[in-house]
């Protein structure tokens, strides 16, 4: 970042066109491999991990940094650029005639000197400026690099606006798909926008909604984390913490991150780190013992092979993660292991290479060391550079080179169809506006293109950690997530046969809550995440018939929920029926009153020609028998399911039977009283109430009730009515009695003539006769009134099937009560007294004698 604004002034100068030359201060950035060719290639790798740390004391001319700890991952990038270099040199087909060199720079894991590396690529790296050195073509033609987000970032925001091109080949932060801030930024590997959302989807499919995250803080692990969390939360996945860690830390830092994952109850980590900073994480988790926890891994990680290697690190067995896919670049292992510091005796670089790869060195050995022959042959290690088992990265290396270069052979076509000159069109502009074209297939069988921000197809392989027979993990591939392929085919997955944390073979468990069954609905917990809840069960009328169920659904009205509270089943129909105990009961009575009452007609008519028989109007009586009959059998009419028809028959039968039957005691009793006035002198009254009129008055009563039943028939007709109101649980069954008015008409048409039957009867009661029917008639009136009154608010107030059962009660009670009052008397003189059924006893001829 400081020699920014160098190279500013330096152009500045140069604008100026000033004649005499200037140096450069400080020293030159050199890269530390290079091949000049036709047309170069630049590169930024992480060839060492860290810069080493000076105290400049600003008495002397700083040197430039150094750097320590040699990336053997990272010199196989190089190589394989290098590689694929030599590969497009030696095809006639890509570039003829024309070759491409490179020149690649060392960013030791540091955003300052990749910003300084990608300046010196753009610019140049020689010590003295002229006027023309601001007009000569940029050193190369395109940037690959660099393998981390932060320090592409830099790099991307530095060459940018030269329009110089940078094709990355491990940068994922999704923020460089933002083309405003990066128009000249490519990638091979897709952003992390499209692996944090599979992430997502992955661990919910898993069933795991309670996880822990750590991530990298740098833009990688912060962007990264930031669109799983925001895709997490849409699955109903919670973060009970959220940690990041960079490599430079202090370790008290790391040590508080290891005790909040030690207290959590997650057992399932999303690591978003980046590979250099989960290794001081793991080496403290392995210090401290802390295993069973379920890693879910990006793909800066979950291939490395020096992870998986490592024995102190087998906590990590059964780890899934998202992944590049795997390919074999025929050539690439024998080009690796041909690499020998002889053949560039004066690169330092790679003598140090040598000397970390066989641990000896050319100078005098220290003790205990060995000294490097050259003879040491790179086909006997097995390391992280000479291990193309997984060349997942290595080949989107491979990708950018060859993409460079296909746009490259385009632009040089088409510049020789128009005749321009190479140096008229060898500008970053127009690689800038070719490599945007770019569509080629590799000869592993990719397509390779870029959309219009940059990135590739995303495809992933996932990747889970599976330990092999011989006690070593290998990588076992169990799925694929493909973005090309619709959304709801996107994700193959095969868990047959997988390891888990801890040597498990069922999914491990990471909920905050278990899950709620059928029949209850989750309740969050107050004060912290949907992730917990308690389960509440639904209550009366409502399901729930899912699994963790936010809500209880209520039953449709004709439905109720069963004990479970999982399913809505029909509600049971209440009505009267035959076949329960209170319904069989009920019919009994009826068909013993109607028994009885047949038996009292049978015992009239035996004995009509007696006098007790034919004093009392025994045509009335036997109409008054055929009523109460009617009236026992109309009982029957209430039992049952209610039907249109039987709503209508039971309340119009019970009306006419009734008033049929109080007609023919009302006619009784005014046979009484017109009898007992027909005794008194110059009295004529019975020719006027004799048999003709008794049978039109109770013609006449009838009618009048059959006219009310006709009415409310016609206007409002009973209908049979699903009350729900009543009970929750179950539907009520009658019938509604469709006009109120009509009802209440047709009873108070009864309790009229019953009425009137009662205080004509009361007031013939004690007429001199020895056998006053006039007394029976007033109790069996008062019994019927008493029962009818006492029906009115037994009937408002009972519920359901009782309501019918007090109607049927009521209609049997009144129904006794007259045929026991009338009859029993007349029954019991015919019957057991026959010596009184007499004319002159009727009379009063003979001596009373009490009944």
């Amino acid at each position: 970042m400081i020699q920014t604004p160098l190279f500013l002034v330096l152009a500045s100068l140069c604008g100026k066109a000033l004649m005499q030359s200037c140096s450069l201060l400080g020293q030159p950035a050199l890269p530390l491999l290079s091949s000049e060719a036709d047309i170069n290639i630049g590169a930024v790798f992480s060839l060492h991990r860290e810069p080493q740390v000076k105290t400049h004391n600003f008495t002397s001319e700083p040197q430039l940094t150094s750097c320590k700890r040699l990336n053997l991952r990272e010199f196989q990038f190089a190589q394989t650029l290098i590689f694929a270099i030599e590969e497009i040199n030696n095809n006639t087909n890509l570039l003829p005639g024309m070759t491409l060199g490179y020149k690649i720079y060392d960013s030791c894991g540091s955003i300052s000197l990749a910003i300084r590396s990608a300046m010196a690529l753009m610019n140049g790296y020689g010590e003295t400026l002229s006027d023309t050195s601001c007009q000569r073509p940029p050193a190369v033609q395109a940037i690959v690099g660099e393998s981390s987000s932060s320090p592409t970032i830099g790099i991307s925001s530095a060459v940018g606006p030269f329009s110089m091109p940078v094709v990355s080949h491990f940068a994922t932060c999704a923020c460089l798909s933002n083309t405003d801030r990066f128009p000249t930024f490519f990638r091979t590997i897709p952003s992390d926008y499209y692996q944090s959302r599979a992430l997502a989807q992955l661990v919910r499919l898993f069933g795991w909604t309670w996880v822990g995250t750590v991530r990298s803080r740098t833009d990688y692990g912060n962007n990264g984390m930031a669109t799983f969390v925001d895709a997490a939360h849409e699955l109903g996945i919670c973060v009970e913490y959220s940690e990041a860690y960079f490599r430079t830390d202090p370790k008290e830092e790391l040590l508080r991150i290891i005790e909040v994952m030690k207290r959590a109850t997650a057992k399932v980590v999303v690591a978003f780190l980046a590979l250099g900073d989960i290794i001081p994480l793991l080496n403290e988790l392995a210090l401290q013992n802390v295993s069973g926890l379920q890693w879910v891994g990006s793909e800066s990680w979950i291939t490395s092979k020096g992870l998986s290697e490592t024995k102190a690190y087998r906590f990590l067995t059964g780890a899934v993660g998202f992944a590049i896919g795997n390919v074999k670049l025929e050539g690439l292992k024998e080009f690796l292991t041909s690499v020998h510091p002889s053949k560039e005796a004066h690169n330092l670089f790679l003598r140090e290479f040598w000397e970390t790869a066989f641990q000896c060195s050319f100078e005098n050995s220290p003790i205990g060391g060995s000294q490097c022959t050259g003879s040491e042959s790179l086909l006997t290690l097995q390391n992280q550079y000479t291990d193309v088992s997984e060349l997942r990265i290595s080949n989107k290396v491979y990708t950018a080179v060859y993409a460079i270069a296909h746009s490259l052979h385009s632009l040089l076509m088409d510049a020789v169809a128009s005749n321009e000159t190479n140096r008229n069109v060898l500008v970053p502009e127009k690689v800038l506006e070719y490599l945007k074209k770019v569509n080629y297939t590799s000869k592993t069988g990719e397509q390779i293109f870029f959309d219009s921000k940059g990135d590739p197809a995303a495809r992933y392989e996932l990747v889970s950690w599976q330990p092999d027979s011989d006690g070593t993990v290998q990588f076992r591939t169990v799925g694929i997530y493909d973005t090309s392929m619709p959304s709801d085919q996107r994700f193959i997955l095969n868990r047959g046969g997988m390891t888990w944390a801890g040597g498990q073979t069922k999914v491990p468990v990471s909920v905050c809550s278990e899950s709620c069954p059928p029949g209850t609905r989750k309740a969050v917990q107050k004060g912290k995440p949907v992730c917990c809840y308690d389960c509440i069960p639904c209550g009366e009328g409502e399901i729930s018939n899912e699994t963790d169920s936010n809500d209880c659904i209520p039953c449709d009205v004709e439905y109720w929920s069963n004990e479970s509270r999982d399913r809505c089943v029909l509600k049971y129909i209440e009505f009267l029926s035959y076949s329960e105990i209170m319904g069989i009961v009920l019919v009994f009575f009826s068909l013993f009153g109607t028994l009885i009452t047949i038996s009292v007609a049978a015992v009239f008519y035996i004995h009509r020609e007696t006098p007790i028989v034919r004093a009392n109007n025994s045509e009335l009586s036997f109409l008054l028998l055929f009523s109460l009959t009617l009236c026992f059998l109309c009982s029957l009419t209430f039992i049952g399911r209610p039907s249109q028809w039987s709503c209508m028959l039971r309340h119009t039968a019970f009306g006419i039977t009734f008033v049929l039957c109080i007609s023919c005691v009302l006619g009784k009793t005014l046979v009484v009283l017109m009898a007992f006035r027909a005794t008194l002198p110059a009295s004529n009254v019975m020719k006027w109430f004799g048999p003709l009129q008794q049978r039109l008055s109770v013609l006449g009563f009838t009618l009048i009730q059959v006219l009310i039943c006709v009415l409310w028939l016609t206007i409002s007709p009973p209908f049979p009515y699903k009350n729900m109101n009543l009970y929750k649980d179950k539907i009520i069954l009658e019938c509604d009695v469709g006009s109120a008015v009509g009802f209440w008409a047709i009873l108070g048409y009864i309790g009229l003539l019953a009425v009137l039957c009662f205080i004509l009867a009361f007031l013939a009661r004690k007429l001199p006769d020895n056998f006053n029917e006039a007394k029976y008639i007033t109790f069996s009136m008062l019994i019927f009134c008493a029962v009818w009154i006492a029906f009115i608010p037994a009937y408002v107030s009972s519920p359901g099937k009782f309501t019918v059962a007090v109607e049927i009660f009521a209609i049997l009670a009144s129904s006794f009560g007259l045929l026991f009052c009338i009859f029993t008397p007349k029954c019991y003189i015919i019957l057991i007294k026959p010596e009184q059924n007499t004319k002159k006893h009727l009379m009063g001829k003979t001596a009373p004698k009490s009944l």
